[in-house]
Protein backbone atom coordinates (compact mmCIF):
# COMPACT_ATOMS: atom_id res chain seq x y z
CA UNK A 1 0.00 0.00 0.00
CA UNK A 2 1.41 3.69 -0.73
CA UNK A 3 1.84 5.51 2.35
CA UNK A 4 0.49 9.17 3.09
CA UNK A 5 4.19 10.24 1.86
CA UNK A 6 3.74 8.67 -1.20
CA UNK A 7 0.51 10.11 -2.22
CA UNK A 8 1.78 13.76 -1.74
CA UNK A 9 4.58 12.84 -4.02
CA UNK A 10 3.08 11.58 -6.25
CA UNK A 11 0.34 14.27 -6.01
CA UNK A 12 3.48 16.89 -5.93
CA UNK A 13 5.30 15.50 -9.14
CA UNK A 14 1.72 15.11 -11.00
CA UNK A 15 0.90 18.65 -10.56
CA UNK A 16 4.36 19.83 -11.49
CA UNK A 17 4.16 18.22 -14.36
CA UNK A 18 0.62 19.75 -15.19
CA UNK A 19 1.73 23.20 -14.16
CA UNK A 20 5.00 23.29 -16.49
CA UNK A 21 2.78 21.87 -19.60
CA UNK A 22 0.29 24.50 -19.24
CA UNK A 23 3.18 27.23 -18.31
CA UNK A 24 5.20 26.88 -21.18
CA UNK A 25 2.42 26.23 -23.89
CA UNK A 26 0.82 29.38 -22.30
CA UNK A 27 1.55 31.48 -25.59
CA UNK A 28 1.35 28.48 -28.42
CA UNK A 29 -2.40 29.07 -29.47
CA UNK A 30 -1.80 31.91 -31.97
CA UNK A 31 -0.16 30.64 -35.11
CA UNK A 32 -0.84 26.87 -36.35
CA UNK A 33 3.32 26.86 -36.51
CA UNK A 34 3.65 27.64 -32.58
CA UNK A 35 0.88 25.32 -31.60
CA UNK A 36 1.74 22.22 -33.79
CA UNK A 37 5.53 22.86 -34.35
CA UNK A 38 6.49 24.37 -31.08
CA UNK A 39 7.35 28.35 -33.46
CA UNK A 40 10.53 25.99 -34.96
CA UNK A 41 12.20 27.05 -31.41
CA UNK A 42 13.12 23.22 -29.84
CA UNK A 43 16.77 22.88 -29.13
CA UNK A 44 18.73 19.81 -29.38
CA UNK A 45 19.05 18.37 -25.92
CA UNK A 46 14.83 18.83 -25.27
CA UNK A 47 14.57 16.89 -28.31
CA UNK A 48 16.84 14.17 -27.23
CA UNK A 49 15.12 13.91 -23.51
CA UNK A 50 11.26 14.55 -25.20
CA UNK A 51 12.10 11.46 -27.79
CA UNK A 52 12.81 9.34 -24.81
CA UNK A 53 10.31 10.61 -22.49
CA UNK A 54 7.72 10.02 -25.13
CA UNK A 55 9.39 6.65 -26.07
CA UNK A 56 9.69 5.08 -23.02
CA UNK A 57 5.97 4.76 -21.59
CA UNK A 58 3.99 2.29 -20.29
CA UNK A 59 4.21 -0.08 -23.61
CA UNK A 60 8.06 -0.12 -22.35
CA UNK A 61 7.64 -0.62 -18.86
CA UNK A 62 4.82 -2.75 -18.38
CA UNK A 63 4.72 -4.69 -22.13
CA UNK A 64 8.77 -4.83 -22.71
CA UNK A 65 9.32 -5.84 -18.68
CA UNK A 66 6.66 -8.12 -19.16
CA UNK A 67 8.12 -9.72 -22.44
CA UNK A 68 11.58 -9.80 -20.61
CA UNK A 69 9.98 -12.32 -17.49
CA UNK A 70 7.52 -14.20 -19.93
CA UNK A 71 9.27 -15.18 -23.49
CA UNK A 72 12.18 -13.24 -24.55
CA UNK A 73 14.57 -12.74 -21.47
CA UNK A 74 17.23 -9.93 -22.83
CA UNK A 75 16.55 -10.63 -25.97
CA UNK A 76 14.04 -7.80 -26.08
CA UNK A 77 16.58 -5.33 -25.61
CA UNK A 78 16.85 -5.12 -29.60
CA UNK A 79 14.00 -2.92 -29.88
CA UNK A 80 16.44 -0.27 -27.55
CA UNK A 81 20.17 -1.76 -29.47
CA UNK A 82 18.96 -1.45 -32.82
CA UNK A 83 16.72 1.56 -32.06
CA UNK A 84 20.29 3.35 -31.18
CA UNK A 85 21.60 2.53 -34.99
CA UNK A 86 18.58 3.82 -36.45
CA UNK A 87 18.62 6.81 -34.78
CA UNK A 88 22.04 7.24 -35.67
CA UNK A 89 20.76 6.24 -39.96
CA UNK A 90 18.13 8.93 -39.34
CA UNK A 91 20.62 11.72 -38.14
CA UNK A 92 22.29 11.36 -40.62
CA UNK A 93 20.77 10.47 -43.65
CA UNK A 94 16.82 10.65 -43.46
CA UNK A 95 16.41 14.13 -40.96
CA UNK A 96 18.66 16.01 -43.56
CA UNK A 97 15.99 15.37 -46.29
CA UNK A 98 12.85 15.94 -44.10
CA UNK A 99 14.13 19.31 -42.43
CA UNK A 100 15.52 20.41 -45.73
CA UNK A 101 11.60 20.87 -47.28
CA UNK A 102 9.86 22.75 -44.05
CA UNK A 103 6.98 20.21 -43.62
CA UNK A 104 4.42 20.06 -40.79
CA UNK A 105 3.58 16.90 -41.29
CA UNK A 106 5.33 13.35 -42.73
CA UNK A 107 2.34 12.86 -44.97
CA UNK A 108 3.24 16.13 -46.26
CA UNK A 109 6.41 15.06 -47.76
CA UNK A 110 4.48 12.43 -49.72
CA UNK A 111 2.61 15.02 -51.42
CA UNK A 112 5.61 17.06 -52.49
CA UNK A 113 7.41 13.46 -53.37
CA UNK A 114 4.63 12.30 -55.06
CA UNK A 115 1.46 13.27 -55.04
CA UNK A 116 -2.00 14.82 -53.23
CA UNK A 117 -3.11 11.46 -53.02
CA UNK A 118 -0.52 9.65 -51.25
CA UNK A 119 -0.38 12.57 -49.12
CA UNK A 120 -4.08 11.56 -47.86
CA UNK A 121 -3.38 8.13 -47.82
CA UNK A 122 -0.75 7.81 -45.41
CA UNK A 123 -2.69 10.84 -43.41
CA UNK A 124 -5.57 8.63 -43.17
CA UNK A 125 -3.43 5.59 -42.36
CA UNK A 126 -1.73 7.09 -39.65
CA UNK A 127 -5.33 8.70 -37.99
CA UNK A 128 -6.20 5.69 -37.65
CA UNK A 129 -3.55 3.75 -36.46
CA UNK A 130 -3.21 6.17 -33.45
CA UNK A 131 -6.79 6.07 -32.91
CA UNK A 132 -7.20 2.41 -33.03
CA UNK A 133 -3.84 0.82 -31.73
CA UNK A 134 -1.21 2.89 -29.95
CA UNK A 135 -3.43 5.45 -28.09
CA UNK A 136 -5.82 3.12 -26.64
CA UNK A 137 -2.72 0.86 -25.91
CA UNK A 138 -1.06 3.45 -24.38
CA UNK A 139 -3.77 4.39 -22.09
CA UNK A 140 -4.61 -0.01 -21.61
CA UNK A 141 -0.88 -0.08 -20.24
CA UNK A 142 -0.47 3.25 -18.11
CA UNK A 143 -4.00 2.11 -16.49
CA UNK A 144 -3.39 -0.88 -16.07
CA UNK A 145 -0.25 0.40 -13.70
CA UNK A 146 -2.17 2.66 -12.28
CA UNK A 147 -4.90 0.07 -11.28
CA UNK A 148 -1.85 -2.57 -9.87
CA UNK A 149 -0.02 0.87 -7.45
CA UNK A 150 -3.56 2.22 -6.48
CA UNK A 151 -6.07 -1.21 -6.86
CA UNK A 152 -8.30 1.53 -8.76
CA UNK A 153 -10.63 0.31 -11.07
CA UNK A 154 -9.23 0.23 -14.42
CA UNK A 155 -11.76 2.18 -16.63
CA UNK A 156 -11.16 4.62 -13.78
CA UNK A 157 -7.68 4.65 -14.18
CA UNK A 158 -7.92 4.63 -18.14
CA UNK A 159 -9.91 8.14 -17.39
CA UNK A 160 -7.37 9.59 -15.40
CA UNK A 161 -4.78 9.38 -17.31
CA UNK A 162 -6.47 10.28 -20.59
CA UNK A 163 -8.39 13.33 -18.95
CA UNK A 164 -3.93 14.82 -17.30
CA UNK A 165 -2.98 14.47 -20.80
CA UNK A 166 -5.65 15.92 -22.74
CA UNK A 167 -5.62 18.78 -20.62
CA UNK A 168 -2.26 20.46 -21.15
CA UNK A 169 -1.86 19.19 -24.90
CA UNK A 170 -5.16 20.98 -25.72
CA UNK A 171 -4.11 23.72 -24.15
CA UNK A 172 -0.32 24.04 -25.64
CA UNK A 173 0.49 22.39 -28.12
CA UNK A 174 3.55 20.46 -28.56
CA UNK A 175 5.87 23.17 -26.77
CA UNK A 176 3.22 21.90 -23.44
CA UNK A 177 4.31 18.35 -24.69
CA UNK A 178 8.05 19.03 -25.07
CA UNK A 179 9.00 20.87 -21.96
CA UNK A 180 6.51 18.62 -20.01
CA UNK A 181 8.59 15.47 -21.14
CA UNK A 182 11.87 17.06 -20.29
CA UNK A 183 10.44 16.69 -16.34
CA UNK A 184 8.83 13.38 -16.78
CA UNK A 185 11.76 11.94 -18.82
CA UNK A 186 14.54 12.80 -16.04
CA UNK A 187 12.50 11.81 -13.29
CA UNK A 188 11.67 8.71 -15.48
CA UNK A 189 15.03 7.47 -15.90
CA UNK A 190 16.08 8.77 -11.85
CA UNK A 191 13.24 5.97 -10.72
CA UNK A 192 13.48 3.41 -13.21
CA UNK A 193 17.55 3.55 -12.00
CA UNK A 194 16.04 3.08 -8.54
CA UNK A 195 13.84 0.57 -8.99
CA UNK A 196 17.29 -1.88 -11.01
CA UNK A 197 19.18 -1.00 -7.97
CA UNK A 198 16.45 -2.23 -5.76
CA UNK A 199 16.24 -4.90 -7.87
CA UNK A 200 19.49 -6.26 -7.12
CA UNK A 201 19.18 -5.62 -3.59
CA UNK A 202 17.16 -8.23 -3.63
CA UNK A 203 18.21 -11.15 -6.21
CA UNK A 204 21.74 -10.60 -4.39
CA UNK A 205 23.95 -8.32 -6.74
CA UNK A 206 25.03 -8.95 -10.11
CA UNK A 207 26.55 -12.58 -9.58
CA UNK A 208 23.57 -13.93 -8.24
CA UNK A 209 21.25 -12.58 -11.03
CA UNK A 210 23.37 -13.84 -13.73
CA UNK A 211 23.25 -18.02 -12.46
CA UNK A 212 20.00 -17.32 -11.72
CA UNK A 213 19.01 -15.74 -15.52
CA UNK A 214 21.62 -17.14 -17.50
CA UNK A 215 19.92 -18.75 -19.90
CA UNK A 216 17.91 -15.73 -20.50
CA UNK A 217 20.73 -13.66 -21.05
CA UNK A 218 21.15 -13.87 -24.74
CA UNK A 219 20.10 -11.22 -27.59
CA UNK A 220 20.34 -14.49 -30.56
CA UNK A 221 17.44 -16.32 -29.88
CA UNK A 222 16.64 -19.82 -32.21
CA UNK A 223 15.14 -19.52 -35.78
CA UNK A 224 11.68 -20.94 -34.62
CA UNK A 225 11.20 -18.58 -31.36
CA UNK A 226 7.24 -17.48 -31.92
CA UNK A 227 8.30 -13.48 -31.28
CA UNK A 228 11.65 -12.66 -31.34
CA UNK A 229 14.04 -15.69 -33.64
CA UNK A 230 17.34 -14.17 -34.70
CA UNK A 231 15.98 -14.32 -38.15
CA UNK A 232 13.91 -11.06 -37.30
CA UNK A 233 16.91 -9.31 -36.45
CA UNK A 234 18.42 -9.47 -40.07
CA UNK A 235 15.40 -7.44 -41.74
CA UNK A 236 12.32 -7.88 -39.99
CA UNK A 237 13.32 -5.87 -37.03
CA UNK A 238 14.29 -3.04 -39.18
CA UNK A 239 10.90 -2.55 -40.58
CA UNK A 240 8.88 -1.20 -37.36
CA UNK A 241 12.57 0.43 -36.14
CA UNK A 242 12.86 3.42 -39.07
CA UNK A 243 9.55 3.86 -39.80
CA UNK A 244 9.19 4.26 -35.90
CA UNK A 245 12.25 6.71 -35.73
CA UNK A 246 11.99 8.21 -39.11
CA UNK A 247 8.83 8.78 -40.26
CA UNK A 248 6.36 8.23 -37.27
CA UNK A 249 4.56 11.42 -37.04
CA UNK A 250 4.19 11.15 -33.35
CA UNK A 251 8.42 11.03 -32.60
CA UNK A 252 9.63 12.69 -35.69
CA UNK A 253 7.52 16.06 -34.90
CA UNK A 254 9.72 16.63 -32.42
CA UNK A 255 12.84 16.63 -34.67
CA UNK A 256 10.55 18.71 -37.57
CA UNK A 257 10.30 21.96 -34.97
CA UNK A 258 14.30 21.78 -34.05
CA UNK A 259 15.51 25.32 -34.72
CA UNK A 260 18.10 24.02 -36.99
CA UNK A 261 19.14 21.02 -38.57
CA UNK A 262 22.21 20.42 -36.87
CA UNK A 263 19.94 20.92 -33.37
CA UNK A 264 17.84 18.31 -34.74
CA UNK A 265 20.88 15.98 -35.70
CA UNK A 266 22.04 16.14 -31.90
CA UNK A 267 19.09 15.50 -30.41
CA UNK A 268 18.24 12.61 -32.47
CA UNK A 269 22.18 11.16 -31.40
CA UNK A 270 21.40 12.02 -27.60
CA UNK A 271 18.30 9.52 -28.02
CA UNK A 272 20.05 7.49 -29.57
CA UNK A 273 22.81 7.04 -26.85
CA UNK A 274 20.05 6.82 -24.05
CA UNK A 275 18.87 4.17 -26.00
CA UNK A 276 21.79 2.09 -25.17
CA UNK A 277 21.92 1.89 -21.53
CA UNK A 278 17.27 2.08 -21.18
CA UNK A 279 17.72 -2.26 -21.03
CA UNK A 280 19.09 -1.30 -17.64
CA UNK A 281 15.67 -0.12 -16.07
CA UNK A 282 12.76 -1.41 -18.96
CA UNK A 283 14.41 -5.23 -19.85
CA UNK A 284 16.48 -5.75 -16.81
CA UNK A 285 13.48 -5.59 -14.09
CA UNK A 286 11.22 -7.63 -15.93
CA UNK A 287 13.84 -11.00 -15.42
CA UNK A 288 14.30 -9.68 -11.43
CA UNK A 289 10.26 -9.79 -11.01
CA UNK A 290 10.53 -13.10 -12.59
CA UNK A 291 13.06 -14.67 -10.29
CA UNK A 292 11.66 -12.67 -7.21
CA UNK A 293 8.06 -13.48 -7.74
CA UNK A 294 7.78 -16.15 -10.72
CA UNK A 295 4.03 -17.12 -9.38
CA UNK A 296 2.40 -13.71 -9.93
CA UNK A 297 4.38 -12.56 -13.00
CA UNK A 298 3.50 -15.80 -14.62
CA UNK A 299 -0.32 -15.36 -14.04
CA UNK A 300 0.17 -11.88 -15.13
CA UNK A 301 3.91 -10.99 -17.20
CA UNK A 302 2.57 -7.64 -17.97
CA UNK A 303 2.15 -6.68 -14.12
CA UNK A 304 5.68 -7.44 -13.64
CA UNK A 305 7.54 -4.17 -13.25
CA UNK A 306 4.36 -2.67 -10.99
CA UNK A 307 4.53 -5.81 -8.44
CA UNK A 308 8.27 -5.14 -8.28
CA UNK A 309 7.73 -1.91 -7.64
CA UNK A 310 5.29 -2.59 -4.95
CA UNK A 311 7.19 -5.05 -3.36
CA UNK A 312 10.35 -3.35 -3.44
CA UNK A 313 10.64 0.46 -3.03
CA UNK A 314 10.17 1.90 0.03
CA UNK A 315 7.70 4.88 1.43
CA UNK A 316 8.65 8.08 -0.17
CA UNK A 317 11.07 6.55 -3.62
CA UNK A 318 7.90 4.96 -4.55
CA UNK A 319 5.59 7.27 -5.02
CA UNK A 320 8.32 9.02 -6.90
CA UNK A 321 8.38 6.33 -8.58
CA UNK A 322 5.07 5.84 -9.49
CA UNK A 323 4.56 9.44 -10.31
CA UNK A 324 7.66 9.24 -12.71
CA UNK A 325 5.71 6.02 -14.22
CA UNK A 326 2.35 7.69 -14.63
CA UNK A 327 4.11 11.17 -16.17
CA UNK A 328 5.66 8.81 -18.92
CA UNK A 329 2.18 6.95 -19.43
CA UNK A 330 0.54 10.66 -19.80
CA UNK A 331 3.94 11.90 -21.78
CA UNK A 332 3.20 9.47 -24.42
CA UNK A 333 -0.28 9.81 -24.28
CA UNK A 334 0.42 13.55 -25.08
CA UNK A 335 2.51 13.07 -27.86
CA UNK A 336 0.10 10.50 -29.30
CA UNK A 337 -2.87 12.70 -29.19
CA UNK A 338 -0.84 15.84 -30.29
CA UNK A 339 0.84 14.29 -33.55
CA UNK A 340 -2.95 12.59 -34.25
CA UNK A 341 -4.35 16.30 -33.89
CA UNK A 342 -1.65 18.02 -36.13
CA UNK A 343 -2.32 15.40 -39.35
CA UNK A 344 -5.95 15.73 -38.83
CA UNK A 345 -5.75 19.15 -38.85
CA UNK A 346 -3.23 19.96 -41.47
CA UNK A 347 -3.82 16.88 -43.53
CA UNK A 348 -7.44 15.97 -43.34
CA UNK A 349 -9.30 19.14 -42.21
CA UNK A 350 -7.64 21.96 -44.26
CA UNK A 351 -6.67 19.20 -47.32
CA UNK A 352 -9.98 17.91 -47.63
CA UNK A 353 -12.65 20.38 -46.39
CA UNK A 354 -11.22 24.17 -45.42
CA UNK A 355 -8.28 24.51 -47.82
CA UNK A 356 -8.70 28.34 -46.60
CA UNK A 357 -8.73 27.88 -42.71
CA UNK A 358 -7.19 30.26 -41.02
CA UNK A 359 -4.25 29.36 -38.48
CA UNK A 360 -6.88 30.35 -35.75
CA UNK A 361 -9.32 27.38 -37.43
CA UNK A 362 -6.47 25.14 -37.60
CA UNK A 363 -5.43 25.52 -33.72
CA UNK A 364 -9.45 25.18 -32.85
CA UNK A 365 -9.52 21.54 -35.08
CA UNK A 366 -6.06 20.51 -33.60
CA UNK A 367 -7.44 21.29 -29.95
CA UNK A 368 -11.28 19.39 -30.90
CA UNK A 369 -9.68 16.38 -32.69
CA UNK A 370 -7.14 15.75 -29.46
CA UNK A 371 -10.28 15.39 -27.38
CA UNK A 372 -12.12 12.97 -29.68
CA UNK A 373 -9.40 10.76 -30.04
CA UNK A 374 -8.87 10.55 -26.27
CA UNK A 375 -13.08 9.59 -25.91
CA UNK A 376 -12.06 6.87 -28.26
CA UNK A 377 -8.95 5.89 -26.96
CA UNK A 378 -10.98 5.42 -23.10
CA UNK A 379 -13.85 3.59 -25.04
CA UNK A 380 -10.99 0.91 -26.71
CA UNK A 381 -8.62 0.40 -23.88
CA UNK A 382 -10.16 -1.40 -21.32
CA UNK A 383 -11.02 -3.98 -24.15
CA UNK A 384 -7.00 -4.79 -25.10
CA UNK A 385 -6.39 -6.87 -21.65
CA UNK A 386 -8.01 -9.83 -23.83
CA UNK A 387 -4.84 -9.53 -25.96
CA UNK A 388 -2.06 -10.59 -23.90
CA UNK A 389 1.19 -9.02 -24.23
CA UNK A 390 0.28 -5.23 -25.42
CA UNK A 391 4.04 -4.96 -26.42
CA UNK A 392 4.03 -6.94 -29.16
CA UNK A 393 0.11 -6.57 -29.56
CA UNK A 394 1.11 -3.00 -30.31
CA UNK A 395 4.32 -3.88 -32.73
CA UNK A 396 2.09 -6.22 -34.92
CA UNK A 397 -0.97 -4.25 -35.77
CA UNK A 398 0.95 -1.32 -36.72
CA UNK A 399 2.73 -4.02 -39.71
CA UNK A 400 -0.51 -3.46 -41.48
CA UNK A 401 0.93 0.03 -42.62
CA UNK A 402 4.76 0.50 -41.67
CA UNK A 403 6.25 -1.57 -44.62
CA UNK A 404 4.72 0.57 -46.72
CA UNK A 405 4.73 3.60 -45.05
CA UNK A 406 8.18 3.04 -44.62
CA UNK A 407 8.85 1.82 -48.60
CA UNK A 408 7.32 4.88 -49.92
CA UNK A 409 9.86 7.22 -48.45
CA UNK A 410 12.75 5.01 -48.79
CA UNK A 411 12.10 4.16 -52.33
CA UNK A 412 11.19 7.73 -53.06
CA UNK A 413 14.62 8.37 -51.82
CA UNK A 414 16.76 6.29 -53.32
CA UNK A 415 14.87 6.03 -57.24
CA UNK A 416 14.29 9.62 -58.32
CA UNK A 417 12.13 8.68 -61.11
CA UNK A 418 9.43 6.64 -59.07
CA UNK A 419 5.90 7.69 -59.89
CA UNK A 420 3.15 8.67 -57.99
CA UNK A 421 1.43 5.11 -58.47
CA UNK A 422 4.25 3.53 -57.00
CA UNK A 423 3.63 5.11 -53.46
CA UNK A 424 -0.31 4.38 -54.05
CA UNK A 425 0.40 0.74 -55.08
CA UNK A 426 3.09 0.07 -52.12
CA UNK A 427 0.48 1.63 -49.54
CA UNK A 428 -2.42 -0.33 -50.51
CA UNK A 429 -0.45 -3.74 -51.05
CA UNK A 430 0.53 -3.59 -47.43
CA UNK A 431 -2.76 -4.28 -46.18
CA UNK A 432 -4.02 -7.67 -48.01
CA UNK A 433 -0.50 -8.94 -47.89
CA UNK A 434 0.07 -8.36 -44.14
CA UNK A 435 -3.36 -9.35 -43.53
CA UNK A 436 -2.69 -12.54 -45.62
CA UNK A 437 0.19 -13.87 -43.18
CA UNK A 438 -2.10 -13.83 -40.64
CA UNK A 439 -3.79 -16.36 -41.90
CA UNK A 440 -3.82 -19.74 -40.14
CA UNK A 441 -1.31 -21.21 -42.83
CA UNK A 442 1.41 -18.78 -41.91
CA UNK A 443 1.01 -19.25 -37.61
CA UNK A 444 4.82 -20.53 -37.47
CA UNK A 445 6.01 -17.11 -39.16
CA UNK A 446 7.06 -14.69 -36.85
CA UNK A 447 5.24 -11.19 -36.97
CA UNK A 448 8.45 -9.39 -37.48
CA UNK A 449 9.16 -11.89 -40.22
CA UNK A 450 6.02 -11.30 -41.75
CA UNK A 451 7.23 -7.64 -41.96
CA UNK A 452 9.93 -8.42 -43.81
CA UNK A 453 7.89 -10.28 -46.53
CA UNK A 454 5.22 -7.60 -46.34
CA UNK A 455 7.88 -5.33 -47.30
CA UNK A 456 9.48 -7.34 -50.09
CA UNK A 457 6.28 -7.38 -51.86
CA UNK A 458 5.97 -4.05 -51.19
CA UNK A 459 8.91 -3.12 -52.68
CA UNK A 460 8.47 -5.08 -55.93
CA UNK A 461 4.89 -3.95 -56.79
CA UNK A 462 6.77 -0.03 -56.46
CA UNK A 463 9.61 -1.78 -58.81
CA UNK A 464 6.99 -2.63 -61.58
CA UNK A 465 4.68 0.13 -61.24
CA UNK A 466 7.99 2.34 -61.70
CA UNK A 467 9.57 0.28 -64.43
CA UNK A 468 5.51 0.32 -66.36
CA UNK A 469 5.05 3.95 -65.67
CA UNK A 470 8.33 5.95 -64.50
CA UNK A 471 8.47 9.71 -64.23
CA UNK A 472 9.91 11.71 -66.94
CA UNK A 473 12.53 13.25 -64.88
CA UNK A 474 13.08 13.42 -61.04
CA UNK A 475 10.91 15.94 -58.66
CA UNK A 476 11.75 18.71 -57.27
CA UNK A 477 11.43 19.20 -53.60
CA UNK A 478 10.93 22.14 -52.01
CA UNK A 479 14.01 23.74 -49.60
CA UNK A 480 13.35 25.59 -45.97
CA UNK A 481 16.09 28.24 -46.56
CA UNK A 482 15.95 28.28 -42.18
CA UNK A 483 17.52 25.23 -42.67
CA UNK A 484 21.43 24.70 -43.74
CA UNK A 485 21.65 21.91 -46.16
CA UNK A 486 25.24 20.63 -44.75
CA UNK A 487 25.36 18.25 -41.72
CA UNK A 488 28.43 18.83 -39.49
CA UNK A 489 30.88 16.03 -39.44
CA UNK A 490 30.78 15.56 -35.82
CA UNK A 491 27.02 14.58 -36.62
CA UNK A 492 28.74 11.35 -38.36
CA UNK A 493 31.38 10.74 -35.96
CA UNK A 494 28.71 10.40 -33.05
CA UNK A 495 26.54 8.22 -35.34
CA UNK A 496 29.06 5.85 -36.36
CA UNK A 497 30.45 5.77 -32.80
CA UNK A 498 26.70 4.59 -32.02
CA UNK A 499 26.25 2.22 -33.99
CA UNK A 500 29.71 0.70 -33.06
CA UNK A 501 28.87 0.46 -29.41
CA UNK A 502 25.11 -1.16 -30.24
CA UNK A 503 27.02 -4.06 -32.15
CA UNK A 504 29.38 -4.24 -29.16
CA UNK A 505 27.01 -4.93 -26.94
CA UNK A 506 25.30 -7.22 -29.36
CA UNK A 507 28.69 -9.44 -29.25
CA UNK A 508 29.34 -9.40 -25.34
CA UNK A 509 25.29 -10.47 -24.91
CA UNK A 510 25.35 -12.96 -27.87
Amino acid sequence: MLSSLDLLIFGLFCAAVLGVGLFQGRKEGGSGEEYFLAGHGLSWWLIGISLIAANISSEQFVGMNGSAAGTYGLAVASYDWLAAMGLAVVAMFILPRILRAGIYTMPEYLEHRYSPAARNLMSHYMVGIYTLVTIPAVLYTGGLAIHTMFDLNLTLAVWIVAVTAAVYTTYGGLKSVAWADLLQGSALLAGGLIVTLAGFRAVGGWDSFVAHNSSKLHMILPADHPELPWTALLFGLWIPNLYYWGFNQYITQRTLAARSLRHGQLGVLMAGGIQLVLPLVIVIPGLMAQQLYPDAVAATPDKAYPILIRNLIGSGFRGFVFAAIAGAVISTLASMLNSAATIFAIDVYQRRWRPDASARQLVRTGRAATLVFMLVGCAIAPQLGRYGGIFSFMQDLQGFISPGILAAFVFGFVVKRAPAAAALTGMLVNVPVYGLLHLPAFSGICFLNKMAITFTFVVLAMIFVTIWRPRSGPVTMPINARFDKRTDPLIYVIGWLLIVAAFALYWIWW
